[in-house]
């Protein structure tokens, strides 16, 4: 019974269903039919236009993203907890040939306002430091947290005072936006950001995540370096096929709200264990070894974590579009009974 990621996930049967579908002679690359509509697909659900590049990770799309908005010399400003920081093996910096992450402090692994410009006040202009060119925020943060419409735009009114790009890492925004109820246009175009990394992959999807720009000027740069990257693959379509299947019909809102419900289900069970509130699908739970041993002789999977100070240990816990309620069911009993 796996825990421990939504990476581990099966690929839902609408996005075979599509793949199968796209096996036909097309156009090679990107000019093929099924990615010529991703840009009307995407401004149609942001309400605005916006034009859209696959790649086939989360790690590339956030990279190729600030690659358009950083020079080599510069920085991006991010949360010490980021993905971009913590788990994407320097590929910042190989894909943005040097330039700096910027690291700020945020409780839930949120920026505010306040700690980003903690950051940029202490630089110095000039040539002697390293100046910032954009802000990368998370959505939902690495611990499950998810910025509300104000939030963001609080940011992003930041970032244009400051003449910064915003980035927004959305390897979970599905799970946030399911949590939210909002459109998804208030959390990004209209708040001011600049580029979406839209997850799939944890979404259901198999290879394929897309980068959303609502700043059209950059979206040309980044061909180019998709392609110099290596990540222009030569059978796009299976990639746009992808990403069209998990929009038409909301198919990503419909697989966020199934494995938001089985986190909310989980973190029912988890009374005063909890170390954020859950608003995602994601859990972290204060444990001791010995009841994580317990767990996982019961047939649990799940990754160890960080405990806060003062704890005996603790535990991440991640539901899925997937999950079968019968094992969510199991887990939260599991849990109480510890």
């Amino acid at each position: 019974m796996k825990f421990f990621s939504d990476n581990a996930a099966p690929v839902h049967p609408r996005i075979w269903a599509a793949m199968q579908a796209a096996d036909a002679p097309d156009t090679a690359y990107d000019g093929d039919a099924l990615s010529a509509r991703l840009d009307a697909a995407f401004s149609d659900l942001f309400g605005a236009e916006c034009a859209a590049l696959w790649v086939a990770t989360g790690t590339a799309g956030n990279c190729l993203a600030l690659s358009a908005m950083v020079p080599p010399h510069g920085g991006v400003v991010c949360h010490r907890e980021a993905h971009i920081e913590m788990d994407e093996g320097g590929a910042p910096g190989f894909f943005l040939h040097g330039a700096k992450l910027l690291l700020a402090d945020g409780e839930g692994a949120k920026l505010t306002p306040g700690t980003i410009s903690a950051v940029l006040d202490a630089i110095r202009p000039g040539v002697h430091q390293v100046q910032p060119h954009a802000i990368s925020i998370t959505q939902a943060t690495e611990y499950g947290r998810v910025y509300t419409p104000a939030e963001v735009a609080a940011i992003g009114a930041l970032a244009k005072n400051r003449g910064l790009g915003l980035h927004m890492d959305g390897a979970r925004f599905a799970n946030a936006i399911a949590h939210l109820g909002c459109h998804p246009a208030d959390v990004t175009v209209r708040a001011g950001v600049d580029a979406l990394t839209f997850g799939c992959v944890k979404n259901g999807g198999m290879s394929a995540e897309a980068i959303v720009f609502f700043a059209p000027d950059l979206v040309d740069v980044v061909r180019y370096r998709r392609k110099r990257a290596g990540h222009l693959q030569s059978k796009g379509r299976y990639l746009a096929a992808q990403i069209l299947a998990m929009l038409e019909g909301d198919l990503w809102l419909e697989n966020a709200r199934a494995a938001n419900a089985a986190a909310r289900e989980i973190a029912s069970a988890c009374a005063g264990r909890l170390i954020h509130p859950v608003e995602a699908n994601e859990i972290f739970v204060i444990m001791s070894p010995a009841e994580r041993t317990a767990l996982r002789a019961q047939g649990f999977d799940f990754y160890d974590w960080t405990a806060p100070p003062g704890a005996p240990g603790a535990a991440r816990l991640v539901t899925a579009w997937s999950s079968p309620p019968h094992e969510v069911e199991a887990l939260a009993r599991a849990l109480a009974a510890l």
